[in-house]
């Protein structure tokens, strides 16, 4: 387990982390996701002990980092984006080195190191010298050094950064493989990655939370937000007044109307609601025929630029000026497209008639 309390670090007058708390339970894998610059590697960095914050205390299974360093380390695996391999070394000679630094016992140490290259898929590559290994095949020699000493808790920045198609799938599987041993956090820029092995998502931006959930979870706000497609057969009026009797419905976009008597419109629906089928009955009471009923497209892509946007949800700490002044700029830009929809609406319905 691991708890971040009130984290801050800076830099002079730039924090990079600033008052970050959050927790990851036992047996979870944890997304950690943010833009360049967010706060990531910073705050990994800090948790493993790499570095020391400003304020702000990691207890890591109960252990403070800053306080008992050595005794926290024990409990973690870290590998940064870039491992720190020794490229004039083979394979097994490298971790059987690690493993002497990590205090395994001799006795065990080679056996140890055996079952940690199977499980890392690094076997077959065990005699070649690593500078000679693919991106692929460094990045899991960096995760089998990792994982020596038995670690509750696995640390793993970008671990698929620089891999091809292939590489990244095979990173994923084994991912997924260890989740069932071990505690993970993960940072990733590759969201199709983050939502394949995550049980939740932590997403920072300019060094505060400003969400955690479910993959799922996230995307479904997103859906909310988005609202749902509606096409039907009938008139603006007779369709309005069926709507009208649909619980749920907090506002309604009119899209197009074609040759064929069919209106398009969005709905969105007030949070929590599922209301496709109230939608359908009262279409059919109604007597206006359904073409195309669906929500609207929405990624884990969607709900990321949106929240690192101007953060739509705050966990801890204040916003900064700057996230503030961006959250207003960005609120103020809704509410102009707002406006600027309802007018062309208007000038649409004045031509209809």
């Amino acid at each position: 387990m691991i708890e971040v309390k009130n984290l801050v670090k800076k830099y002079g007058d730039h924090a990079a982390v600033d008052d970050l708390s959050f927790t990851v339970e036992t047996g979870k894998v944890i997304g950690f996701l943010g833009p360049n610059g967010a706060g990531k590697s910073t705050t990994m960095n800090i948790i493993t002990g790499y570095i020391a914050p400003t304020s702000g205390e990691v207890l890591v299974n109960g252990i403070d980092v800053n306080e008992e360093p050595e005794k926290a380390k024990k409990h973690i695996g870290y590998l940064p984006e870039i491992p720190p391999l020794y490229p004039d070394l083979r394979v097994r000679e490298y971790l059987t080195f690690v493993a002497e630094l990590k205090k395994v016992e001799r006795a065990k140490r080679d056996v140890t190191v055996h079952k940690i290259m199977g499980r890392t898929g690094t076997l077959d590559v065990s005699e070649r010298l690593i500078k000679n290994l693919s991106k692929g095949y460094k990045q899991r020699v960096g995760l089998a050094a990792a994982m020596l000493g038995d670690p509750e808790i696995l640390i793993l920045d970008e671990p698929t950064v620089g891999l091809d198609p292939k590489q990244i799938i095979e990173m994923r599987e084994l991912i997924r493989d260890l989740s069932h041993h071990h505690t993970i956090l993960l940072s990733s820029h590759i969201m199709q990655e983050i939502s394949a092995v995550c049980d939740e998502i932590i997403v920072i931006n300019e060094g505060h939370m400003i969400a955690k959930d479910t993959p799922d979870n996230l995307t479904r706000e997103m859906v909310e937000k988005n609202g749902i497609h509606l096409v039907a057969k009938g008139t603006k009026d007779k369709i309005k007044t069926a709507l009208r009797t649909v619980p749920g419905i907090r506002d309604v976009k009119y899209d197009t109307k074609n040759e064929e008597g069919t209106l398009g419109l969005t709905l969105y629906m007030t949070p929590g609601a599922e209301i496709r089928e109230d939608i359908f009955y009262a279409m059919v009471k109604a007597d206006c025929p359904i073409y195309e009923l669906h929500p609207l497209a929405a990624s884990l892509e969607d709900a990321f630029l949106a929240l690192t946007r101007g953060g739509s949800r705050q966990y801890g700490g204040k916003k900064t000026k700057k996230q503030a002044a961006k959250a207003e700029e960005t609120a103020q830009e809704a509410q102009t497209q707002t406006v600027e929809s309802a007018s062309a609406t208007q000038e649409q319905q004045k031509e209809e008639e």
